[in-house]
């Protein structure tokens, strides 16, 4: 199978195939996602909340995303890799350069930074320095002290114009991707079709050009919780190849997210 690039995610994007992603931590589970077809992995800051028991992504530290994408491109020396770049390692242009090289550095294919329109001249920054960018918006894990709380973002019509315009704005500048997170599915859909960057849901709408989730929501290894968005692809398949395997077969096909998994506005 030919090695991911971003170059094939535009291109899947065009010709209306799904891209299906997911969060990956070490290398046996990068290794056993890529083998089942799984487009590409994020290192997530969400590691924090998932690998190390806290309850914000906020604590995690650049060290440790380095180490923790270290290990996912060990188990997958040909996946296309995404990685966090966490909570205030991106307050500047000039520190978001030198966090964004050791993430490259340390296997990364392209990072991801969370934030509206004040990115913009770090984007700019980055994607000519050579580093290829991924946005986010919609809920921002890192602002959740800010926003008070896991909420869906954008559901009224002057927040919903607001996102899209920021979403036109980070293309503008540069990024090459763009994850929209907890918003409902008709401004998932709306900014999807204005944008030529592939985007990539996470409680956004059967509409965005591919989906991404946590690894152990999917699995339904958080007992406590498990997000209106996700859906446990383990008890459905019975093994953690099946489960991979069919969360690619049913976000390639359309089938998830259903309406149940969707924000309405």
């Amino acid at each position: 199978m030919a090695a991911m690039t971003i170059s094939t995610l535009q291109k899947m994007k065009q010709q209306g195939q799904k891209i299906a992603s997911l969060t990956a931590y070490d290398a046996s589970f990068a290794k056993l996602m890529t083998s089942e077809g799984v487009d590409f992995m994020l290192v997530g800051d969400s590691l924090g909340n998932v690998v190390q028991g806290l309850d914000s992504t906020v604590p995690v530290q650049m060290s440790e995303m380095v180490y923790h994408t270290q290990l996912v491109r060990r188990g997958a020396p040909q996946a296309f890799v995404m990685s966090d770049m966490p909570f205030m390692s991106y307050a500047s242009p000039q520190q978001a350069y030198q966090n964004a090289a050791q993430l490259m550095q340390a296997g990364a294919n392209m990072v991801k930074l969370e934030g509206g329109s004040w990115l913009i001249d770090t984007i700019k920054g980055l994607t000519t320095r050579g580093i290829p960018v991924c946005a986010h918006l919609g809920l921002l894990p890192q602002s959740v002290n800010v926003l008070g709380g896991y909420k869906v973002q954008g559901k009224e019509q002057q927040q919903a114009d607001n996102t899209l315009d920021q979403a036109l704005q980070l293309e503008q500048a540069g990024a090459q991707l763009l994850v929209l997170e907890c918003i409902p599915a008709a401004l998932g859909k709306r900014i999807s079709e204005a944008l030529t960057i592939p985007t990539i849901g996470i409680g956004a709408g059967p509409d965005t050009d591919g989906q991404i989730l946590v690894m152990h929501d999917m699995l339904g290894m958080n007992s406590d919780y498990l997000p209106k968005f996700a859906k446990n692809f383990l008890a459905e398949s019975g093994s953690l190849a099946g489960a991979f395997r069919t969360y690619v077969e049913q976000v390639r096909d359309g089938s998830f997210p259903a309406a149940e998994h969707c924000y309405g506005s």
